[in-house]
């Protein structure tokens, strides 16, 4: 019973993944996870009690593969300039997968306070990955760089999700170059 109501669980958050990558936050409704599942519309509600609890779920199950996959492309780096070029192009590169879009366009959507601390937390926790490399570089303020760096990624990541007149490699390198040289390029 555990094992069958662990695979519905895990069938609705592919599902839900699914349908915020096709369609956004508006595409995640109960009606289209029951219908995606087989499930029966009230059975949805058996597992999660809002969208809010799906959404929460999928940042908690989603995005440490993420931030692993970024952590990774870092500890193959050589030096603190190179750790983050791949920080930003591993960020970079996720764009196309599922996982990623689904935070995507999670964070773009109106959730309650406890699914947007989640978000904010686990964003917290690429800010902290990159500031020792910040600090080697010399920021005086790694802390701070590294949320503006971030800010850099998200910028990039927006850009290449609405489909810009920019090929996403031409994005990717403007990137790398923000990060790395600032505005003089």
């Amino acid at each position: 019973m555990a094992e069958h109501r662990s695979m519905q669980r895990a069938a609705l958050l592919d599902a839900a993944r699914s349908l915020l990558s096709e369609g956004g936050t508006e595409a995640l409704t109960f009606p289209a996870l029951a219908e995606r599942t087989g499930l029966a519309r009230s059975s949805v509600y058996e597992y999660f009690r809002s969208r809010a609890a799906v959404v929460e779920e999928l940042c908690e199950v989603d995005f440490p593969v993420w931030a692993a996959e970024v952590s990774s492309a870092m500890a193959a780096a050589d030096g603190p300039e190179g750790k983050v070029e791949a920080y930003v192009r591993r960020q970079l590169a996720l764009v196309g997968d599922r996982r990623h879009r689904a935070v995507v366009a999670i964070s773009a959507s109106e959730l309650d306070a406890g699914a947007r601390e989640k978000i904010r937390a686990a964003h917290g926790g690429l800010v902290t990955m990159i500031g020792e490399a910040l600090g080697a570089m010399g920021h005086a303020e790694p802390r701070l760089a590294a949320m503006l760096l971030q800010g850099v990624v998200d910028a990039a990541v927006r850009r290449i999700e609405l489909g810009a007149a920019e090929d996403p490699s031409a994005i990717t390198e403007a990137a790398v170059t923000m990060a790395l040289r600032g505005v003089r390029g």
